[in-house]
């Protein structure tokens, strides 16, 4: 089922087959590069207590690197540089005070609408690194205006990474729209906790698939809340964890 990995950089497939093994935890992946855990700013951690508790976890489970994207949606969450990054710093501060030796770094998960157009045009973008920008879009239908978007980001020097492409729905009986998107110059992340089930059995194909192609360039936990760290958890030593672990993911490349 995912031959299609053994295709990328050349190698041969017999000398990357996943291990016998199973995974003990995520540190082969090192850096984590989609969360919600500022407290306080979208739909992710309420509080910083809870914020370093679940990144207690994500470090008990082997991360070493997290970049934490918040949500940039004007109609819920109108966040901005000023609010993330002061954000950060109380999360930082608290991480510090709690004895923590890891610090965290932020970007954001910008939703795409006229508004996100507007900022593309107007202001710098918070970027994963270099000039890489996490977005999303809507999970019912798709955005008339992406393929316009994903042009200006392009033109603009941003390199687009499409955040959990695996969960439109709209675009699982059109598999060739993921083909494009990489035609076109997008990265693609793919959420752990799709391959786990836990949004359900057709995003776990559509992961599969997508893992298959080798159309995933990075892997994001998206973690919002200690239920998704405890289904992440339950992921390790299991084959679904495993098949990841020889999969060339660039999430190494972010670690600091």
């Amino acid at each position: 089922m995912f031959k299609g990995w053994f295709k990328k950089g050349g190698k041969d497939a017999d000398a990357i087959l996943p291990a016998n093994g199973l995974v003990n935890d995520w540190s082969f992946l090192g850096a984590d590069m989609h969360s919600h855990f500022i407290p306080g700013i979208d739909d992710g951690s309420p509080n910083l207590e809870t914020s370093i508790g679940l990144i207690r976890s994500m470090m008990d489970m082997g991360y070493n690197t997290i970049i934490t994207t918040p949500h940039i949606m004007i109609d819920l969450y109108p966040n901005t540089p000023e609010t993330i990054n002061k954000g950060l710093e109380i999360l930082n501060n608290g991480l510090r005070e709690s004895g923590i030796n890891l610090t965290v770094k932020a970007a954001a998960e910008y939703f795409v609408d006229e508004y996100f157009i507007s900022r593309l045009a107007n202001e710098p973008l918070l970027t994963i690194t270099g000039k890489e920008v996490l977005i999303e879009f809507s999970m019912y239908s798709e955005p008339p205006m992406l393929k316009e978007v994903i042009f200006k980001m392009i033109t603009s020097g941003y390199r687009p990474i499409l955040a959990h492409p695996e969960r439109y729905s709209y675009f699982h009986n059109n598999f060739d729209r993921f083909i494009d998107f990489k035609d076109r110059g997008c990265l693609m992340q793919l959420n752990l906790l799709s391959l786990s089930g836990y949004y359900g059995q057709t995003i776990k194909k559509v992961a599969e698939d997508l893992l298959s192609k080798s159309l995933y360039d990075y892997c994001g936990s998206d973690v919002h809340h200690d239920k998704h760290t405890a289904a992440i958890k339950a992921m390790i030593g299991t084959k679904a964890g495993s098949l990841l672990e020889n999969y060339p993911f660039l999430n190494k490349k972010l670690c600091f």
